[in-house]
């Protein structure tokens, strides 16, 4: 269970959405949420994979060399 407070003007769009399609507002947040789930949780993996490069915890390898590695290189 979940409750979230939203802006009226969201919260006005939302019920008006709902009643003209007769689907719940539940349903419209829950598809929105699992929409933009999979890309926050991506834009946080990116930004945490990046502060390690910067801090120098994680080693880079220059693409150069992977493609070399695996045959690549024309």
């Amino acid at each position: 269970m979940l409750a979230i407070r939203l802006p009226k003007e969201i919260e006005k769009r939302l019920d008006a959405l709902s009643k003209e399609t007769g689907r719940t507002k539940s349903f419209y947040v829950r598809e929105a949420i699992l929409e933009h789930l999979d890309d926050l949780e991506d834009i946080y993996l990116a930004e945490q994979r990046l502060a390690d490069i910067q801090a120098g915890r994680v080693k880079t390898i220059p693409l150069e060399e992977v493609m070399k590695e695996y045959g690549m290189v024309d």
